[in-house]
């Protein structure tokens, strides 16, 4: 089967022509004949999703898991983790247990636990009352609970290099957020073993000359992917552009999306707790921001229109992210390779989006 595109996002460049794919693999690239303006790229990959489309995953059953699956696809992701937030440990054992095997439309590549092992100075708007010590029986309790693909914690808290130390071990991708870490710290679990950081900028020791943070010593290291939310709200366009400058190649996109993504203005729920949306900013009743009702889509025009080029945008909410969680099977296009697959137009509005060459979103 060919799709009938101009184009395919191949390597980080344009190739021009057809994809064809087989049994839901890819089996040819550049086929002659392709034309016109729609061009395939690799499915999106989401590492921070909360919810969608009026759902929080970290209460949802089979039905809402479908339902934001459904809403997931449509907005190009066709590998995503649900992320829970900090809770008690009966609550995020519940999650874990409730999560589909395999996927719900999208790939579930596996849970991130964000939290509960957070500085609480760097909260944000997570439950001080779910926050709790570095505590490795803890850990692997969670971790056996269900899969766990990532895990979010504060690098300098006593005891967290236990964690990273156990969660490595377990091919766990650790990532380090909602943190005071001083570059000093946030560089000693780096080397531990911690290879990315949670929605770089918020939630984090601010980044002054002579204390950086975790931020900027994360932006310093060639070995240290960041993720962002690229939402225009969480970051000045500014601010993007100087992480986009300093790590380029190494700069994932996230939504950090709640319920309200592919939903709209109203009230909706992040890990239980009540959140407003209104105007494309979702927030706690105390003014905090609580997640985004960013889609990935949407990140990737915001990205590309602050001057970032397309194939790079497109890798950033691909490729990059797949990486992170060591999943050389996603993200790309390439013969061999499963056939999940964003179809966009020359507007980047999602025209088809396939999973494993099987039609999930039709034009």
């Amino acid at each position: 089967m060919r799709l009938g595109v101009g184009a395919a996002l191949v390597d980080g460049r344009l190739l021009p022509g057809d994809v064809e794919i087989e049994d839901g693999v890819i089996t040819a690239l550049g086929v002659a004949g392709g034309r016109g303006p729609m061009i395939a790229a690799a499915g999106f990959v989401d590492l921070q999703a909360n919810g969608f489309a009026g759902v929080d995953f970290q209460v949802a059953d089979a039905d809402g898991y479908a339902r934001a699956g459904e809403g997931l696809l449509a907005s190009g992701v066709t590998a995503f983790q649900p992320t829970f937030i900090t809770a008690p440990e009966v609550d995020l054992a519940a999650a874990l247990a409730a999560m589909p095997a395999g996927g719900c439309g999208p790939r579930i590549i596996g849970a991130h636990l964000e939290g509960p092992f957070l500085s609480p100075q760097r909260l944000g708007a997570h439950d001080a009352a779910g926050c709790r010590a570095p505590d490795l029986a803890l850990l692997r309790r969670l971790l056996d609970a269900g899969p766990v693909s990532q895990m979010t914690l504060a690098p300098e808290l006593h005891g967290a290099f236990e964690l990273i130390d156990e969660l490595v071990g377990r091919g766990v991708t650790v990532s380090c957020g909602h943190s005071d870490a001083t570059a000093a710290e946030a560089h000693l679990a780096f080397d531990r073993g911690a290879r990315t950081v949670t929605h770089l900028f918020n939630a984090m020791r601010p980044s002054v000359p002579r204390d950086p943070g975790i931020a900027m010593a994360a932006l310093a290291r060639t070995d240290v992917t960041v993720q962002v939310i690229v939402d225009g709200h969480h970051l000045a366009a500014e601010t993007v552009l100087v992480a986009w400058q300093a790590a380029a190649g190494r700069f994932a996109l996230v939504t950090d999306a709640v319920g309200a993504a592919g939903m709209g203005d109203g009230r909706y729920k992040l890990g239980g707790t009540e959140v407003v949306a209104e105007g494309g900013v979702v927030r706690r009743a105390d003014g905090t921001l609580a997640g985004s009702a960013l889609t990935m889509v949407q990140a990737v025009r915001n990205l590309h229109a602050l001057g970032v080029e397309l194939e790079d945008a497109l890798a950033a909410a691909s490729s990059v992210p797949a990486r992170i969680v060591g999943r050389d099977d996603l993200g790309r296009l390439a013969v061999g390779a499963p056939a999940d697959i964003v179809i966009l137009d020359d507007r980047l509005e999602v025209q088809r989006v396939l999973v494993e060459g099987g039609a999930r979103v039709a034009g």
